[in-house]
């Protein structure tokens, strides 16, 4: 066993606060999702603790990588889309693929690291082309 291996191992909880298993290591008896797992299977946290962890140290930088793990049993639905959320959304989307110089809008999201459409970025070699 690696000493990676041993700081990320804490079935009990003594040492972290809440049981912590090495990274591909969590128990497969499917009680514990990550949220996005909640997520694909229609669920939610919904308010509840963290329930484990799961836990990655890089051996080359020293980072830590954790991954909370959630109770399946205390998840709860998502909640639906309203038609307000829908249409705040459709705004959203709407200011991110308007040009704020020329007012076009695009079937894309802008550049962030432009701040407007390429063809407003670059004047100079739209009119060499």
């Amino acid at each position: 066993m690696s000493a990676a291996f041993g700081k990320c191992y804490d079935p009990t909880g003594v040492r972290y606060g809440v049981p912590t298993f090495p990274w591909k290591y969590a128990p497969d008896d499917e009680q514990y999702a990550t949220r996005r797992q909640l997520r694909a299977l229609g669920l939610r946290p919904g308010g509840q603790p963290v329930a484990a962890q799961v836990m990655r140290i890089n051996r080359r930088s020293g980072t830590v990588r954790v991954a909370y793990l959630y109770l399946i049993d205390l998840a709860k639905p998502v909640r639906p889309m309203t038609s307000r959320k829908w249409g705040a959304l459709a705004l959203a989307m709407l200011a991110r693929q308007t040009c704020p110089e020329c007012g076009v809008i695009y079937s894309y999201c802008m550049p962030r690291s432009l701040g407007m459409c390429v063809p407003c970025a670059y004047p100079e070699d739209q009119r060499a082309a």
